[in-house]
């Protein structure tokens, strides 16, 4: 049983990882809308094509807020969310199963 635990704990791991990335995405991404940046620039339409998918939902749900896009903060709150409960959770099935979470 410790084989599929340790397989779940490296999912975790993984997808923490992930979560941690597509955090810093979305931050950066909200610090670089305060410049007004060139969108013809390739890392502004590779934060833009890595960000939107998660953004737009949230920004067409969410009600006027006079100019400000809180979507950005939003998005990061559901992240930081799923990056404690559902990665603490997948952590501690796989510990249920035998396994030993050296990371983390």
């Amino acid at each position: 049983m410790f084989i599929l635990g340790n397989f779940i704990g490296s999912i975790g791991f993984i997808l923490g990882v992930i979560l941690n990335i597509l955090k810093w995405l979305v931050i950066i991404r909200a610090l670089i809308s305060w410049v007004n940046p060139d969108p013809l620039n390739p890392v502004v339409q590779f934060l833009r094509r890595a960000t939107d998918p998660i953004l737009i939902p949230i920004r067409n749900r969410m009600p006027v807020t006079g100019g400000f896009d809180l979507s950005p903060l939003v998005a990061l709150l559901i992240i930081l969310f799923l990056d404690i409960f559902l990665v603490n959770t997948i952590y501690a099935v796989a510990n249920s199963l035998g396994a030993t979470i050296y990371f983390r």
